[in-house]
């Protein structure tokens, strides 16, 4: 993976880094990995099986024992299933609006909320303007999402404004995700900055990027001299950033897999049955390798990496593509618990894997699964969470909750908790108007 900057640095990284103001940032090495299962994961074969269920409800798989006493899921899931005292499920989501992008699953709230001003920022984009410094020698916040365009579109600055933006590497050299027709046509439609190719220019080096950097500082004395807000102060700062980042090597090291051991990959690496239906838009055997990405970042010093899993989006043949999907998802998170706990992260790094809403109880006559909005399920580990949970229970169907409800924004809660940030805390828009980084959600007492 290439990493580096366009144009003048584009100006595009120097603008990601850029901004009015940044609060005060700590030493805290806290982290979170934002696992987005795109396109809806089916409650019922996750962590939501209903083996009592009419064959049109409970569907082809059966439910396995986990090491939680009582506690069953999908049979696409053992390796979970071998660690599920470790991790907390939530089988209750409720709230989705419903539609298909990640943006509740990056922010907590719909994607229209304050859309006049920006709309909300990212939870990555918070922490960055909360807990990022202009001298940290990495970004705060790497977006790695794939999947459809509205997906890749929702780990945005909101009201904070680009400068707060996430970083976007081109990930194309490790993992290929095939865009669908109609998919390719609404990506184009939405221009060339879904990604950052983090990539010097030809023929431009870090000597005359200095050169312009001090052309432009010259050029730019007059504007100084009548600069009361320091704004053109905060520009050669974050400037600086960019190529302090660029030239430090960190980031470059740890987007380059390349560096890892061949048994570390091994172990990102699984063994594919072939049992299941595997699309041109599926996940593949190199797949789960994003989240030793993702732990590869953390451990450098990133303080939130967003990923996606594709396609859940399973309106036809839900089962076998079930069968190829879930077993890499599966052995994914638990190579990622395997790793973290072995290099003695797992305490300051927090997990959390969901998606856009839940599937339609019923199978339709395509052997699908629909949207379902309703109710979705949720896991977390990791950061002080408590393991062994099961939170929140839904009706013979699996179409309605029945206990314990749990809201996006009680899960940010929970992430914002584990990062130790003071949930009091407000951010301004542009208009200088404060605004809570939640509507009064509070963390899940039960896992926390």
């Amino acid at each position: 993976m290439v990493v580096g900057a366009s144009g003048l640095l584009g100006m595009s990284l120097a603008e990601l880094l850029r901004a009015e103001a940044w609060a005060g940032g700590t030493s805290s090495n806290k982290s979170i990995i934002n696992i987005h299962l795109d396109g809806g994961p089916p409650q019922h074969d996750t962590i939501d099986p209903k083996p009592d269920a009419p064959e049109e409800i409970r569907g082809e798989f059966r439910p396995v024992s986990t090491k939680l006493p009582g506690f069953l899921i999908s049979e696409l899931m053992p390796k979970v299933a071998s660690i599920a005292d470790r991790i907390a499920f939530i089988r209750s989501l409720v709230g989705s609006a419903g539609a298909h992008d990640a943006f509740q699953c990056q922010s907590g709230f719909p994607a229209n909320d304050l859309k006049a001003i920006g709309g909300r920022p990212a939870f990555g984009s918070v922490i960055t303007k909360l807990r990022g410094l202009p001298s940290d020698p990495l970004p705060a916040f790497v977006d790695m999402m794939q999947g459809r365009p509205m997906v890749r579109g929702s780990a945005r600055p909101g009201f904070l404004g680009q400068a707060f933006g996430p970083f976007r590497p081109d990930m194309s050299k490790y993992f290929s995700r095939e865009l669908e027709p109609g998919m390719k046509n609404e990506l184009a439609a939405r221009g060339p900055n879904h990604t950052l190719a983090l990539t010097l220019s030809d023929g431009l080096s870090f000597e005359r990027i200095n050169d312009r950097m001090n052309l432009l500082a010259k050029f730019d004395n007059f504007r100084r001299d009548l600069d009361d807000r320091g704004a053109m102060e905060a520009m050669d700062k974050f400037s600086q950033q960019a190529i302090n980042i660029l030239t430090s090597g960190r980031l470059a090291t740890a987007l380059d897999l390349d560096q890892e051991p061949q048994s570390i990959q091994d172990l990102y690496t699984p063994i594919i049955s072939n049992l299941g239906q595997k699309s041109y838009t599926s996940e593949d055997n190199h797949s789960a390798k994003k989240l030793l990405l993702a732990r590869r970042l953390v451990q450098a010093g990133v303080r939130c990496v967003s990923v996606s899993f594709s396609d859940f989006d399973t309106h036809s043949k839900n089962f076998p593509r079930m069968r190829n999907l879930m077993p890499i998802v599966d052995h994914a998170l638990h190579a990622l618990h395997t790793d973290l706990d072995a290099r003695d992260m797992l305490d300051d790094v927090t997990v959390v894997v969901w998606g856009e809403f839940g599937r339609s109880p019923r199978v339709n006559k395509e052997g699908g699964r629909d949207h379902w909005p309703e109710v979705g399920p949720a896991m977390l580990f990791g950061g002080g969470i408590k393991g062994g949970r099961v939170i929140g229970a839904t009706d013979r169907m699996g179409a309605k909750v029945v206990s314990r409800p749990v809201t996006y924004q009680e899960v940010f809660a929970t992430l914002y908790g584990c990062l130790g940030l003071d949930m009091r805390a407000t951010l301004q828009d542009p208009t200088g108007r404060p605004h809570h980084l939640l509507d009064n959600a509070q963390a899940i007492s039960e896992i926390v």
